[in-house]
């Protein structure tokens, strides 16, 4: 790596990928973390032997950032999605009603009377959410339960609502790409509200030990793995965790707003999973502080200027384990 540090030379018709490349040797102090990250998304992406894991939380889904997800699995980028119950309904929720913007000043006495929940600076209508959500699993759940029997874990249910979901989907886009989405908070959801108020009318077994055995046996039989693990909680741990098994990932990059001197899993480092057996001591790994609805717009952008033309196959790990 070169050492001396250079000043950014803005020229017409410059790209994203060549800011980012300007960003890396300006030795600007964030901006040396992104152009690590996308150098290597870029390497992970064309190693073929790299299973590549996707974490994220649920706000992100509520934003536009919903559609960089939703094209990174349409293009095979990632072979497993492990994410929260409530990214589940966001996603859901958006195919059927409209989310908007608003403010993190408002008054939030105010926006209750007026039936509106808050997410940051997104503003949800009451109608368009939990009850959205509860009509499309009481329509679709029997059919899911007509095809996959009584019993079934989370990734086999979520792979059949993809199916029956709008094109701007991340279950659909999963659903179509053969990419298992993972959520071992499931019941932490609106989602998993009407799982469970319809078991009370429906025999059924939401089989959750099921999904870790999947996750198991992935992890055994991985030569390599690589994970873009945004944000922190339940996600990020459960993709740092399962990774152990194979001595730790060999690509991670981390974007997260949360500091690491509380001990929190969400703020922690990439370098203390290391420790656990979590991440490669040899891993190409970096953490990127910052925003992800700022940040991963302008590394997607440059990752695909970078990768242009070329078409990741993607593993099929559904019809393997």
């Amino acid at each position: 790596m070169e050492l001396v540090v250079k000043d950014m030379r803005p020229y017409p018709g410059m790209t994203i990928s060549d800011l980012i490349n300007e960003m890396g040797r300006s030795g600007g102090f964030t901006a040396r973390f992104i152009a690590e990250g996308v150098d290597i998304l870029e390497e992970m992406l064309k190693d073929e032997d790299s299973v590549n894991f996707l974490s994220f939380p649920a706000d992100i889904v509520s934003t536009g950032v919903r559609g960089l997800l939703i094209d990174m699995l349409k293009r095979k980028f990632f072979d497993i999605v492990i994410t929260t119950g409530g990214a589940i309904d966001h996603d859901i929720a958006r195919c059927f009603a409209n989310y908007y913007h608003g403010t993190f000043d408002a008054n939030d006495e105010e926006l209750y009377d007026r039936g509106i929940h808050r997410l940051g600076n997104i503003f949800i209508p009451f109608s368009n959410y939990g009850p959205v959500i509860e009509k499309f699993v009481r329509e679709e759940l029997p059919k899911a339960i007509d095809n996959l029997g009584e019993r079934f874990s989370p990734s086999e249910l979520l792979h059949f609502l993809g199916g029956q979901l709008c094109e701007d989907s991340l279950l659909k886009a999963a659903h179509e790409s053969h990419i298992s989405i993972f959520s071992p908070g499931i019941l932490d959801s609106s989602f998993g509200t009407a799982l469970s108020l319809i078991s009370q009318e429906k025999d059924f077994y939401l089989d959750l030990i099921r999904d870790m055995l999947k996750l198991a046996n992935i992890s055994f039989a991985m030569k390599k793995s690589g994970a873009l693990i945004l944000g922190g909680g339940i996600s990020k741990h459960h993709t740092i965790w399962w990774n152990q098994f194979k001595e730790g990932l060999d690509y991670v990059i981390y974007i997260s707003t949360a500091v690491e001197w509380d001990g929190s899993l969400s703020g922690a480092r990439e370098r203390e999973a290391i420790s656990w057996g979590k991440v490669s001591k040899k891993a190409k790994r970096t953490f990127i502080p910052g925003e992800i609805t700022a940040l991963l717009p302008m590394m997607y952008v440059a990752l695909l200027e970078r990768v242009k033309g070329y078409e990741r196959k993607g593993k099929d790990l559904i019809g393997k384990f």
